[in-house]
């Protein structure tokens, strides 16, 4: 069992009163961890000491940061085996996604630890004789992150990990699920130096989140707040954030289309759809949900993945036997049975397997979906994926776009251009030519549209979102003045 405290000012603090809750596994209900459950006042000392360390680390020079941000990216690649294991305990994840998750992150603060020295401004043409503008860009204060449970090394880090290399201090809000999963990233980045306030971590109880969450984005040192996370949680977030004139980088939920033309390589486009929907149990912002095909290829497509579907089964992480892992918990799989049900009720076909009596669920393949049922706009969040067969290529960009979401998509074509042409058209913040749904580098520009959120993390994107664009002048000589 892991006990979890606070982090303010380097040092692990309990929560005012001795205030834990409780995390259980998902499969067994083995109690997990117990974490400081913070309270309003708890989550002002962590922005406070966030906005006492402000001064020393924005002054601090940039390749001092970098050291910083690069020996945290070894601390942390060296925690990949207790990383897996906590994230098997506590969220039911394979070994395999916590290995990845630590693989993506430590390459994450790596891209951080380059960018300390591409912070650049420029020198702006004045009329005014004498006088030099310049568009400076400086660290703009306290950064809050939330981070969400799913990929939890990896959005945790990015949370982080920008915000530090642009001289920012951070909050960083666990999440209630995987605390000590999350609590490896400040772990390392205190192993690997960082001065004390620099990043502080909070964890609080369930039904104290959104009471935490407004006290920290209304404490007046944060100045910028990056959620990952629901669409509904992020509406929140940004009216939040709005009526306290904070700017707010969001990356939310998302539909994501895979477009299989007519022309597509089969072989290619099942592996690539059965990885875009079934990577960590399809419990990915980007996870394929929605499978569009053309009718030249579709019952080809459709019987070749469901025959890869058919092998693609859930067991307990610990055992190691299978693809998939645990479901987050029983209230998913009840929405998860519950969007395949009233899919059944109106035609859909379950072509492999189906609702689940636990939170071990088999990868499941619905055909012949439409916009009656649930799921076609619902957002999943699941081992679930939906067929969607379309009229024509047309048609096909019309169901990719009739969706409130617009994160990642694919297209799957021979013919780049055409392929180019249709990816352009596609409503996504990300769209991927012959490849899955599901990518992420660390210096790619990540992000959505519509109700997938707005903003960019990732590499020179992620700059803009966490600094301040300042126009400084310097006169020199004898100004001449109206009067």
């Amino acid at each position: 069992m892991y006990e979890i405290p606070l982090l303010i000012n380097n040092q692990p603090v309990a929560a005012h009163q001795g205030r834990t809750y409780t995390c259980h596994n998902p499969i067994s209900g083995e109690t997990v961890s117990v974490a400081a459950a913070a309270t309003i006042a708890d989550a002002r000392a962590a922005a406070d000491a966030a906005a006492a360390a402000f001064a020393v680390w924005s002054e601090m020079a940039p390749n001092a940061r970098r050291d910083i941000l690069l020996k945290a990216a070894d601390a942390l690649a060296a925690k990949g085996q207790e990383a897996s294991q906590r994230a098997m305990l506590e969220m039911g994840a394979t070994p395999m996604w916590g290995g990845f998750n630590v693989h993506l992150a430590s390459s994450v603060l790596r891209e951080a630890a380059a960018m300390t020295t591409q912070i650049h401004g420029d020198v702006i043409p004045s009329d005014t004789a004498g006088l030099m503008s310049m568009g400076i860009r400086q660290p703009v204060g306290v950064v809050l992150g939330i981070a969400p449970w799913n990929a939890p090394i990896i959005l945790g880090v990015r949370a982080i990990a920008m915000p530090l290399a642009c001289g920012n201090t951070v909050v960083f809000k666990a999440s209630e699920i995987c605390p000590a999963t999350h609590a490896l990233i400040t772990e390392s980045l205190i192993e690997a130096g960082a001065p004390a306030g620099v990043v502080n971590m909070v964890t609080n109880a369930p039904e104290d989140a959104p009471e935490i969450v407004k006290a920290l984005i209304e404490h007046p040192a944060v100045r910028r707040v990056n959620f990952t996370g629901s669409t509904r949680v992020g509406k929140i977030i940004a009216q939040l954030c709005a009526e306290n004139l904070k700017p707010c980088l969001l990356e939310l939920g998302g539909k994501a289309p895979m477009l299989v033309l007519d022309d597509a390589d089969i072989d290619s486009a099942v592996k690539a759809a059965a990885f875009g929907g079934y990577m960590n149990q399809g419990q990915i912002c980007m996870s394929t949900e929605r499978v569009i095909v053309t009718p030249g290829v579709a019952d080809q497509f459709v019987a070749a993945l469901a025959d890869k579907v058919k092998t693609i089964k859930a067991a307990d992480p610990a055992v190691g036997s299978e693809i998939l892992g645990s479901v987050v918990n029983g209230a998913a799989v009840e929405r998860l049975n519950r969007l395949i049900g009233d899919a059944e009720k109106k035609g859909a076909v379950v072509l492999a397997g189906g609702q689940a009596s636990s939170v071990l669920m088999d990868a499941t393949l619905l055909d012949r979906v439409n916009s009656s049922m649930e799921i076609y706009g619902e957002e999943s969040f699941g081992p679930v994926l939906s067929i969607i067969r379309a009229q024509d290529e047309e048609d096909a960009i019309r169901i990719a776009n009739d969706t409130d979401y617009g994160l990642s998509s694919a297209v799957f074509s021979r013919d780049v251009n055409k392929a180019m042409a249709v990816a352009k058209r596609i409503e996504s913040g990300i769209c991927h030519i012959n490849s899955p749904t599901v990518q992420d580098e660390a210096q790619m520009p990540f992000g959505g549209v519509k109700s997938s959120g707005y903003g960019r993390f990732g590499g020179k994107a992620a700059i803009q979102e966490f600094t301040e664009l300042r126009w400084i002048t310097n006169q020199s000589g004898q100004r001449h003045y109206p009067f």
